[in-house]
């Protein structure tokens, strides 16, 4: 067991350049799950600030554990790790371009206001969360000479991170949406599916 003195030791070399690099690799992480964002937004243009903080939190959520998961992996699971890396484009690539070409879908198919407003299922909210972060398990190769206290610090500081710009994202996407009324929803999904493809190719190249 790790006694609190050990903690603290540890917590002294938590400096400025540690939580600025932690940051900056927050806002890097956070990319796919800003455009995500951004086309929620889109797709429900009158969403309430209730939904906008549950969208935010669960990327944020997904975006601390990845990198945990990937320390925790590179400590203990390391050949394992290294296998399931190769499926990660893959499994990003799937998750969102079913989740786009299903709003596509929708927006096609005279979905009708109220259904629009719960059109993300919590589901398909999750499925988003894992898409966006799970490139973030390769983050444990870059944090795995921290400590524990460093590791789990640095995971809070870039889910701090991908909340507010999340946030930013929903916001962007919701004004948006208001002008372009139900094309937004297409233009959401197409979005999505780029990001999948996106994240596939870097994964693959």
């Amino acid at each position: 067991m790790v006694s609190f003195t050990a903690f603290l030791t540890g917590a002294r070399f938590m400096n400025f350049s540690f939580i600025l690099n932690s940051i900056l690799l927050g806002v890097g992480l956070a990319m796919d799950a800003f455009s995500v964002s951004i086309a929620n937004g889109l797709h429900d243009p009158r969403m309430k600030r209730s939904r906008m903080c549950l969208i935010a939190g669960t990327f944020a959520f997904f975006q601390f554990l990845m990198p945990m998961i990937g320390w925790i992996c590179v400590h203990f699971l390391v050949e394992k790790f290294t296998s399931f890396q190769k499926a990660v484009p893959w499994i990003a690539l799937l998750l969102l371009s079913f989740i786009g070409t299903k709003m596509i879908w929708e927006a096609f198919h005279g979905q009708k206001e109220e259904e629009a407003q719960v059109g993300l299922t919590a589901g398909m909210l999750v499925m988003q969360g894992i898409a966006t972060s799970i490139d973030a398990l390769s983050t444990g190769f870059t944090i795995a000479e921290y400590g524990w206290h460093m590791a789990l610090a640095a995971s809070l500081i870039i889910a701090a991170v991908t909340f507010i710009i999340c946030i930013v994202g929903v916001r962007i996407g919701k004004a948006f949406g208001m002008k372009l009324a139900r094309r937004a929803s297409v233009f959401g999904g197409i979005i999505l599916i780029l990001i999948g493809l996106e994240i596939f190719i870097k994964g693959i190249l």
